[in-house]
């Protein structure tokens, strides 16, 4: 007798990592930028369009590389902060409206890494957009590292979840949220099946949390890198090394797409503008969940108990729910 083998359907969704440089601190200009790019994703197929760490309006590299950033009352550091609040996202607002309209024109998901203002405060934070158009998370990084803390305000867990998007949960952390446990449990218990890593640069210790993210929650990882250059900087807070060649890399991507068993799908790619594209088969998931389900048979919940604080955007409490 012969017996019939029936699989699953197979979910593929392709995806893209847009490695490229905004035009550092200029809202506007960026805003063009990231719609050519997203443009040239969205031709080749892609359903998921991701950009890098606070890409609009660029990392605030000169906290590394100039080594008066931090002086007290720097008339430097205030002009090119300024600068920055003056060129930051609003959310809602006209910036916003605009990723909405180009998601939904574009018929994909787009997740995009930035600055954004409330008030005078500064949140580095990620904004998720599905293809109707709509924002479907806002995410703002938990704990600003170390010199980042001069310009970000800290975020709240509101919003570590991975949330349905175009027939696939998709979730993302900020940079060194990679190395916060309970951070990466609370997305990994919401089922996330695609993540996005937003990095400035995806430089080695940056792939390594990368592929450990996709291993241990058994997703797939777009790990976003950006471009800059020394010649980008602000010129009140110019770089280390006035003769070096204005043309190098301060940020030099690194972006890649990983497999549930860490593997690399595509990339990484370091030093040019590009676009690394994947196909995940989001059946892979339920493969490898077979030796590996950190929110299921390898949780062990009769050890370990776990739970989310939420708060709003105006810090009052949601109360508390189990991750």
């Amino acid at each position: 007798m012969q017996i019939s083998r029936m699989s699953a359907p197979s979910r593929v969704v392709r995806v893209a990592a847009v490695q490229a440089a905004p035009v550092f601190l200029d809202l506007a200009a960026s805003l063009d930028r990231l719609e050519e790019w997203a443009r040239r994703a969205a031709e080749q197929q892609a359903r998921l369009i991701a950009f890098g760490e606070t890409w609009l309006v660029g990392y605030p590299e000169w906290l590394d590389e100039s080594p008066e950033a931090a002086l007290w009352g720097h008339r430097g550091a205030q002009a090119v902060f300024q600068r920055l609040v003056e060129n930051s996202v609003s959310v809602p607002g006209p910036a916003t409206d605009r990723l909405g309209k180009l998601a939904r024109e574009l018929r994909a998901t787009l997740v995009v890494g930035v600055h954004e203002r409330a008030g005078r405060t500064l949140y580095n934070t990620q904004l998720t957009y599905g293809p109707d158009g709509s924002l479907a998370r806002r995410h703002r990084k938990l704990m600003p590292t170390y010199h980042e803390r001069l310009i970000w305000g800290q975020g709240d867990g509101a919003a570590l979840a991975a949330v349905p998007v175009d027939g696939a949960r998709v979730g993302s952390l900020i940079c060194w949220e990679h190395w916060m446990p309970l951070t990466r449990q609370a997305l990994h218990d919401s089922g996330e099946e695609i993540h996005v890593a937003g990095w400035p640069g995806v430089q080695e210790m940056h792939q390594v949390a990368s592929r450990s993210y996709a291993f241990e929650g058994r997703c797939f990882v777009l790990a976003v890198g950006s471009i800059l250059r020394r010649k980008d900087m602000p010129p009140e807070l110019p770089p280390r090394g006035a003769t070096a060649d204005p043309d190098a890399f301060l940020i030099r991507g690194g972006s890649a797409v990983i497999a549930p068993n860490g593997r690399y799908l595509a990339g990484p790619v370091y030093d040019e503008e590009t676009i690394v594209v994947a196909d995940c088969d989001l059946s892979e998931i339920t493969r490898e969940a077979l030796t590996l389900d950190v929110s299921g048979h390898y949780s062990r919940p009769d050890v370990f108990d776990f739970r989310v604080k939420t708060v709003d955007s105006r810090g009052k409490g949601k109360g508390e729910g189990e991750a």
